[in-house]
């Protein structure tokens, strides 16, 4: 079956366009809650701090109630804190409204099992099945009820504060930390500061509109700056539901989700906790995998979406996961993608060393490589335009073994994404914007 409505990450789009609307969130509550919570189970909704998030936030809710689920209602939370709680408080599902990385003006709702794990395909296409299909409402005597949970924070918290070695601490580490006006405005800079640390806060004071707004993992030039004006040891942006993280070093770097799969790797395997391959994406640098291969761990690649390491990484037994992105998966601290927790092993790595983030990813040489957004005017498969494929083959030609070529649909927009990568810079800019302008051509 072909989903209609769910892509990589949940259902998302501008609010106000058809799916993002109040009666569609209703009747996906609906659905949902016929699938997975039998009469009388319980739901955990947490959400980001965009303004339609009270909008989707009651309409969830009624749903819920209506098919005789009981509610509990987290308020502003990191996606991953809200896998977590699912597990804490023995809930049959958790639901979270958010569009990650994107602007305000968009929203999303993504679901997560009772192990704090998303949805398979086959479950989420069951619940497409019932989105045809009216909201049900039980009688009176059979209906769910609703109370929120003040201390969703706290307890998120201290689990994070848990994945941290005990017999460490972030005292006398100044590190300045993104929030990106999102889910994680409080919650990071609360964590950080009870391990220890002096914390210099950017992009913590949300008002609904302002989520990944010039801040955040998709946009660290502020933080860059401020690491360096402020002489702090590391930065830390995550995106707006916090299951990003992209970090700045001393120096005003970034350092991308494959330079932090690369620091993670190398550590668990020196100290001897790395089990089976380090799993990344189609889009992960070749750097990574090079590098990877030189300290001999094994590196295998899924397709994009946090949810397709994950699984890659189960099948294959391993534990650290990773997308350029910044969404990075350590099964030995969680269930899912949590920027928070991975920055803190990261932060970990460095106390335990005592080498500065720039010293612990220098041994990972990052090759050039540039991605061209096409928007499209509808659902388009580059694989099945000969013209496309064509271009994808004079272009692998012309690299040989240096680099790679990767169209793909995004799952959340109408965009064909275009990367090129390589040894050489200004071939792989070229080879792009040749790649880039077929696709725009074969698209119209």
């Amino acid at each position: 079956m072909s989903r209609k409505y769910f892509g990589t990450d949940g259902v998302r789009g501008t609010v106000g366009d058809d799916p993002m609307s109040a009666e569609f969130a209703l009747r996906l509550a609906s659905a949902a809650a016929q699938v997975l919570v039998p009469e009388g189970g319980t739901v955990l909704i947490g959400k980001d701090t965009r303004v339609s998030g009270y909008m989707f936030e009651s309409a969830l809710e009624a749903g819920f109630i209506a098919a005789g689920a009981d509610v509990l209602l987290l308020g502003p939370l990191p996606t991953p804190g809200i896998a977590n709680l699912t597990q804490v408080f023995k809930a049959n599902l958790g639901v979270v409204i958010s569009a990650s990385h994107n602007v305000y003006s968009d929203n999303g709702i993504k679901f997560f099992d009772a192990d704090g794990a998303k949805l398979s395909d086959d479950v989420e296409e069951k619940i497409e099945a019932l989105l045809e299909q009216p909201a049900i409402t039980l009688s009176s005597g059979k209906l769910g009820q609703a109370k929120r949970i003040d201390t969703a924070r706290s307890r998120y918290q201290e689990f994070c504060i848990s994945t941290f070695p005990e017999d460490l601490n972030l005292n006398g580490m100044k590190i300045v930390f993104d929030g990106a006006n999102g889910a994680g405005y409080k919650v990071g800079p609360r964590t950080l500061n009870e391990l220890g640390a002096e914390v210099i806060t950017i992009g913590c004071s949300p008002n609904g509109r302002n989520i990944n707004d010039g801040c955040g993992s998709m946009q660290p030039e502020l933080l860059q700056k401020t690491v360096v004006a402020a002489d702090a040891a590391v930065g830390i942006a995550l995106d707006g539901d916090g299951d990003r993280v992209v970090m700045v070093d001393e120096l005003g770097e970034t350092v991308d989700g494959d330079q932090l799969l690369y620091v993670l790797a190398t550590s668990r395997k020196a100290d001897g906790l790395l089990k089976g391959p380090v799993v990344g994406t189609v889009m992960s640098n070749l750097g990574l995998e090079h590098a990877l291969r030189r300290h001999d761990i094994e590196f295998c690649r899924a397709a994009v979406g946090d949810r397709y390491v994950l699984e890659a990484l189960r099948e294959r037994g391993g534990t650290i996961g990773g997308e350029t992105s910044g969404h990075m998966i350590c099964l030995d601290k969680t269930t899912t993608g949590d920027g928070l927790v991975s920055a803190l092993q990261i932060l970990a790595i460095m106390g335990r060393t005592g080498k500065k983030l720039s010293e612990l990813t220098s041994g990972m040489a990052r090759y050039p490589q540039t991605m061209v957004n096409v928007r499209t005017s509808g659902k388009l498969d580059p694989g099945q335009v000969p013209e496309i494929r064509d271009a994808v083959s004079r272009a692998e030609s012309e690299l040989a073994q240096t680099g790679r070529v990767v169209l793909r649909a995004s799952g959340t927009e109408p965009v064909i994404r275009v990367m090129v990568e390589g040894e050489n810079r200004h071939q792989v800019i070229s080879l792009a914007e040749r790649l880039a302008a077929v696709v725009a051509e074969a698209s119209t």
